[in-house]
């Protein structure tokens, strides 16, 4: 049993690059000077504009979006708290590169470490937190490639906390932005560090700056982390909110600080010039009421567990179609989380996403006299077939103007 129930006000897909902008329904993306890049839908991870975005590169201090969100997760279970006093090491103390500038020796609470690592991209507070969560740098490294496996970044390997050079160190844009959208999703509270402009710790005169220079340029940054090393060059990511829609910008392999500024800025301006965002179905929404047999009720209400979402080019929303395909003869008993069928979303035919359907109610199986009625209509209706119910549309939400 298969039903159109939508046609418009959408926005939002998972899934790889849309062969839209190839089509002319768009123009094509900007071009891009740095090594590898990708733009993506936060909520969706829907790809606008790629290139190479799965090729294996050092990413730098990319890296201590992981480690910070290893950070957040030990926080949101409760196995640490920010309050904590964490002893700084001769390892950590040592560490090269840019510091936050703590003292072998001391300790540190580790709320002051986290900007450390957010706001100043300190290898010396990266290390001290690996060591802390960890006990030891490469057993925090384990733990960092266990959630790379977890969220599936499938070009990413983790040998330390900080990005350091290493050979068996790499990551790629994608992945990258996976992860950020991960953990502006899983810890929006943790997320808002990387919106601090600066961060003053201890004895030093003057504070140090976030080297995100889109905190200053755009006010809809709001995250994420600068990266650079001789081996990787200058890489970003960057992440803007604008009206619902959250965008996520990576760049790796820049040649400057102001280019990978400006690819990353080029990237965003695309993307939310050119695409938009829209809720189809909320979390928990009655999608439709399909007839059921054999039960004490003659309907079942179905939903998602999620909201459904889909990233469509602006303009084209009306073009967008939802489908259910459920089974042709829906039986009791049914239990509420029940998958029943299936939602599928596609544009100008090509499928956007797949939803399971779950049964919002329960439907209790019918005594036996109820259950025989119900068998006579079934062999009547499939002897003389019979129409299916029709289900409405949505209201069009109307289309944004374009930014």
């Amino acid at each position: 049993m298969r039903h159109l129930i939508a046609s418009a006000a959408l926005a939002g897909a998972v899934g790889a690059t849309s062969t839209l902008a190839a089509t002319g329904v768009i123009p094509d993306p900007p071009s891009i000077a740095s090594k590898s890049h990708i733009l993506m839908d936060a909520e969706t991870l829907y790809v606008m504009a790629e290139n190479d975005a799965d090729a294996p590169l050092p990413p730098a201090s990319l890296t201590k979006i992981m480690t910070s969100y290893i950070a957040a997760s030990e926080l949101a279970s409760g196995r640490i708290a920010t309050d904590d006093d964490v002893p700084i090491s001769e390892k950590a103390w040592r560490t090269g590169g840019s510091k936050m500038f703590v003292r072998v020796g001391t300790t540190v609470k580790l709320s002051d470490l986290l900007r450390g690592i957010v706001v100043q991209s300190g290898n010396d507070a990266s290390v001290a937190v690996a060591e802390y969560i960890g006990g030891g740098e490469d057993a925090f490294a384990d733990m960092m490639n266990h959630e790379a496996r977890v969220l599936d970044l499938t070009s990413t390997r983790f040998v330390n906390a900080t990005g350091l050079p290493d050979d068996g160190h790499h990551s790629s844009a994608r992945d990258m932005a996976i992860l950020s959208a991960a953990l502006i999703k899983r810890f929006p509270d943790h997320y808002r560090l990387y919106a601090e402009k600066s961060f003053q710790y201890g004895e030093i005169e003057r504070p140090q700056y976030n080297r995100n220079k889109l905190l200053w340029r755009d006010k809809s940054v709001d995250g994420v982390k600068t990266g650079l090393t001789e081996a990787a060059g200058y890489c970003l990511v960057a992440s803007a909110l604008r009206e619902g829609t959250r965008l996520i910008a990576v760049v790796m392999g820049a040649e400057s600080d102001e280019q990978r500024t400006r690819d990353a800025q080029k990237l965003l301006a695309y993307g939310f010039r050119y695409f938009q965002t829209r809720e189809l179905f909320a979390a928990d929404e009655l999608v439709a009421s399909p007839p059921v047999w054999y039960g004490t009720v003659d309907s079942v209400d179905v939903t998602v567990r999620e909201p459904v979402r889909v990233t469509v080019p602006r303009g084209h929303a009306a073009k967008v179609a939802a489908v259910i395909d459920l089974p042709q003869d829906l039986e009791a008993p049914i239990a509420p989380g029940d998958a029943v069928g299936t939602l599928r979303v596609a544009l100008d035919g090509e499928v956007l996403l797949e939803r399971p359907l779950l049964a919002r109610t329960e439907v209790p199986e019918a005594g036996f006299f109820a259950k025989l009625w119900d068998g006579v209509e079934l062999m009547v209706k499939d002897l003389f077939g019979g129409d299916s119910p029709e289900v409405q549309p949505p209201a069009d939400e109307g289309q944004p103007a374009p930014q």
